[in-house]
């Protein structure tokens, strides 16, 4: 197996394709990046900025080029001895007309050759209590009502070589062929005069017609399609062929498009769409009404039925070629929880592909473990991200931003308990179908117990609602081999606590618990023991949309105490992280996890990895925050909107919010000024709506967006009148000053912690971005490019005087890029040791011991030993570096058992000695941070 030394994730998009990633792999490969990690690389929707909304994942993307350019960039990759690792997306693709699978299933119902492909209510290999188990799917893409998008004249019947379709938009949607008979019957007498009746053009036509009617009820889907494709041919012929019969089809589509300002025009069309395997409706619609499962409460990304056998294989075919003739070399599965039975999964694919490295992007929350059993090499690295970002921010000073959020907002929810009503919020709003749908099944089962037979949908929909409420966890697993053990636990609490809040439904909880628990009744039939795992597997789907977009998209935007700690996987409760809990979980990731991911941005974080850097500077200065945070509130109290005498728009806590992300994201060259402004108010204003409190997506409120908006163009506005800007500016600088010293420690951490480091696109020079689709703009490589070939160059000739350049010069952000490079290079050098090597905790002593983070990598009589300083606002003035004896004065770490005498800088390339202690101050001479390998080999052959 491949395991790859460092991973730099790409955002391909049309705009930056196959043949750009090829001119920077040389680049990469000087950076000491050994994977491409890629962005998903298979046909999407046509425009997409991401790829996640896949049309077809048996080919490749041509917008991001031809299959020779991708053949190029791979070998260009094997030239370099590079790995590739793809993020796949298994659980959904697009719903859209380019989607030829599902188009094929509105085409043909049931009958579809793809009708297994889709998660929609006819798939359920249980009957799911729907009625009809044909029911049209629901198509919740329309920007209105129906009535008034169709009476409009925004939906449109056309006709064309591929046969009838209805047209909203962009949106093509092909009509059944036995809606063609409505469609020919109608003024058909009209094209017989014309024609005559026994003239061979119109016979042609009758007999088409007669085909129509007539497609065999036991035909197979494949019969089906050829009878299909054999009409529509004809048809077309005959269209292209025949001048009268052109118009009389030409003229057909016209009556039906009906007339806009006459609504009994359009009953013809409102019709034919009645009866179609589709609904069109309004998008809000998706949101109460729901049968089939979205990616989320996305109702444009339609789930796959992966866990069907053969819809594994057709959707896997192309990424398991390409692993197995060696073009992928590992593989980030995305969403690992939104699939039916992710182990399962997970067995098939390795089935598939062998050993290759894979990852899966799995939100593990506090004290939650991966599942031991899954044939994966990790996660992505949030779990990472959270411990490392924890580091950083000064626990002690927790009940200090609690009274200041407190008293200055006069928000006082806490987390825990704001979590379950934002997940209530997005139950009631946003995936209040997808409950209904679970509470018809779970009814179905309960009536045909006698202990179940009184439960209402009402009470059922309710207990269902607390139990996806209260879930600690994204899912638990539950499959046919039974239930984990710490899955148990997470049920039987969650159970509990549901008890304590609705003791009115006691019996319904109790029912719930059975079925989730598996406790099978003995005279439970076989196909009743079925039902009820299906249910419970059905369940564990959307307790993760529901905690993603309950709490990450939620109440992460409304409880802004810290919002460094508001990060995917995070939990903003526990105030930071020690050193201890940090070096606790690195040893257990290096006993199970060894090659995990080590992330610090991604193309889902909430901001980039230099912001947390910077506000986590706020956590050690408390009372000065609060006294700056206080004062710009009266600053710019004028700058906000009142309308009807209700209170200033915005509210404190968006506005607390604000400050704290411009104290992070503020440019540090003028000229990005501009750009910023625009980029902070989509910023604030995706902010609002995610938040859900004054404005939201579904429901946007322009009277608060607008004066938000306003509020900070206000804020913002250059003038030498703009005293909050007088103020803010020096504030901004010191924090960003030692912002940067943060940076520099964590990005040498998450290079030499157990685990693949991780580089999303653009993040080796300082990562200001923030929530998507801001960090998706484009990345300047020829800027990187240039500053890394002056660097290595400068390096061979006076490393330290390119050191104290790069310290005076620190803003342009090349000290960052020169970090990396050099711990990679380090890394690279001593693979098998950072690969393989145990991890041991060295514990700082002196005046500034807890302002040191340190540990050694040993293997065999290798070691090196990682010291990343923290908590620089009480060590350092502003101007002031972190550096030398009389700064650190007696801070020094315990070395390791037998560890040698002498060292070296890898950063700098200076030789350091040191006898079981090791002085802070003879280490930090040069730079902030140290990487120092030890050799006992070495060290004998100097004193001898």
């Amino acid at each position: 197996m491949r395991i790859p030394t460092a991973t730099y994730r790409i955002q391909f998009n049309s705009q930056f394709g196959f043949n750009s990633a090829q001119k920077i792999i040389n680049y990469l490969n000087e950076l000491g990046i050994s994977d491409l990690y890629a962005s998903p690389i298979f046909k999407a929707r046509t425009g997409s900025s991401h790829g996640y909304d896949i049309v077809d994942p048996n080919q490749l993307n041509p917008e991001l080029g031809k299959p020779e350019d991708f053949t190029a960039l791979v070998e260009e990759l094997k030239q370099q001895n590079m790995g590739w690792l793809q993020d796949i997306v298994p659980n959904h693709m697009a719903y859209d007309s380019q989607n030829k699978y599902l188009m094929d299933v509105l085409e043909n119902g049931v009958n579809s050759i793809y009708a297994n492909y889709f998660d929609i209510a006819w798939n359920s290999p249980i009957s799911n209590g729907f009625g009809d188990s044909q029911q049209p799917i629901l198509a919740p893409l329309l920007g209105n009502f129906y009535g008034e998008s169709l009476e409009n004249g925004e939906i449109q019947l056309k006709y064309d070589q591929n046969g009838l379709s209805v047209n909203y938009y962009d949106f093509r949607f092909p009509l059944k062929l036995e809606s063609y008979a409505i469609f020919l019957n109608q003024n058909i007498g009209k094209l017989s005069q014309i024609l005559g009746r026994k003239n061979p053009i119109f016979v042609r036509l009758l007999g088409i017609l007669y085909l129509v009617r007539h497609i065999p009820a036991d035909a197979t889907p494949k019969e089906r399609q050829d009878q299909i494709d054999f009409v529509k041919g004809l048809l077309w012929e005959l269209y292209t062929d025949n001048t009268e019969v052109q118009t009389f089809i030409d003229e057909n589509l016209q009556l039906f498009n009906g007339e806009p300002g006459k609504p009994e025009t359009f009953n013809l069309l409102d019709t034919l769409l009645s009866e179609q395997f589709f609904r069109l409706a309004f998008w809000k619609v998706g949101a109460e009404e729901i049968n089939y499962r979205r990616f989320f409460t996305i109702n444009e990304l339609i789930s796959v039925n992966v866990e069907d056998f053969q819809v594994f294989e057709k959707t896997h075919a192309l990424i398991t070629r390409l692993v197995k003739e060696n073009q992928i070399t590992g593989l980030r599965i995305d969403h690992i929880d939104g699939l039916y039975d992710p182990t399962q999964y997970l067995q098939r694919l390795k089935e598939k592909i062998g050993d290759t490295y894979t990852t899966v992007e799995k939100i593990l929350e506090l004290g939650e473990e991966l599942p031991n059993h899954w044939s994966v090499q990790g996660t992505t690295g949030y779990d990472f991200l959270n411990y490392l970002n924890g580091i950083f921010c000064q626990t002690a000073s927790q009940e200090d931003f609690t009274q200041i959020y407190w008293n200055l907002t006069g928000f006082r929810t806490a987390l825990k308990q704001l979590a379950i009503e934002k997940k209530h919020l997005i139950l009631e709003r946003n995936l209040a179908g997808d409950i209904d749908n679970l509470t018809y099944f779970l009814k179905k089962i309960a009536s045909k117990h006698r202990y179940g037979n009184d439960f209402t949908i009402n009470g059922l929909k309710r207990a269902i609602a607390e139990v996806l409420t209260l879930f600690p966890i994204y899912r638990t697993y539950t499959n046919q081999d039974g239930i984990l053990p710490a899955d148990r636990q997470y049920i039987q609490a969650v159970i509990q606590q549901a008890k304590s809040n609705i003791p009115l439904l006691h019996h319904e909880l109790n029912f719930i618990e059975k079925l989730l628990l598996l406790e099978y009744e003995n005279y439970l039939t076989p196909d009743d023991q079925e039902q009820w795992l299906y249910f419970v597997m059905r369940l564990q789907q959307y307790t993760g949309p529901l905690m993603a977009k309950g709490v990450e998209d939620t109440a992460l935007y409304v409880y802004n105490r810290f919002i460094s700690l508001n990060e995917v996987g995070g939990n903003p409760d526990n105030f930071g992280v020690s050193i201890a809990d940090f070096h606790d979980f690195n040893q257990q990731r290096k006993t199970h996890w060894l090659h995990s991911m080590n992330a610090t941005s991604t193309h889902d974080t909430k901001r980039g990895e230099d912001i947390r850097a910077r506000l986590n500077v706020l956590s050690e200065i408390p009372e000065e925050w609060k006294t700056q945070v206080y004062a710009f509130c009266e600053m710019n109290l004028d700058h906000k909107t009142s309308v009807n005498k209700s209170l200033p728009m915005p509210d404190r806590n968006d506005e607390y919010q604000f400050y704290q992300m411009l104290i992070g994201a503020f440019p540090f060259f003028e000229h990005e000024y501009n750009d910023f402004c625009q980029r902070i108010q989509d910023y604030v204003l995706k902010a609002a709506r995610e938040a859900k409190v004054y404005t939201a997506w579904l429901r946007p409120n322009e009277t608060y967006e607008n004066a938000l908006t306003k509020f900070v163009a206000a804020v913002l506005k250059p003038s030498d009148e703009n005293i909050f800007l007088q103020k803010f500016l020096p504030f901004q600088k010191r924090i960003a000053y030692y912002g940067i010293f943060n940076s520099l420690s964590q990005t040498l951490l998450k290079i030499t912690s157990p685990g693949v480091p991780d580089f999303y696109q653009g993040t080796e020079l300082w990562d200001f971005s923030m929530v998507d689709p801001d960090n998706r703009r484009p990345v300047d490589f020829e800027l990187r490019e240039t500053h890394l070939k002056a660097i290595k160059e400068q390096a061979q000739t006076d490393i330290l005087k390119l050191i104290d350049e790069l310290l005076a010069t620190k803003e342009d952000s090349r000290i960052k890029l020169f970090l990396i490079t050099q711990a990679l290079k380090a890394r690279t050098e001593n693979l098998t040791l950072f690969q393989q090597g145990s991890y041991l905790p060295l514990e700082a002593r002196g005046k500034f011991a807890d302002h040191i983070i340190a540990f050694a990598r040993v293997y065999n009589n290798q070691t090196i030993i990682t010291i990343a300083p923290r908590f620089f606002t009480s060590l350092i003035q502003p101007g002031e570096y972190p550096l030398n004896k009389q700064i650190w004065e007696d801070t020094y770490i315990d070395l390791p058992p037998a560890a040698p005498s002498v060292w070296q800088n890898t950063i700098t390339g200076e030789i350091v000695s040191a006898d079981k202690i090791m002085l802070i101050g003879d280490v930090l001479k040069h730079f902030p941070v140290a990487l120092l390998k030890g050799n006992k080999i070495i060290v004998r052959a100097a004193c001898a």
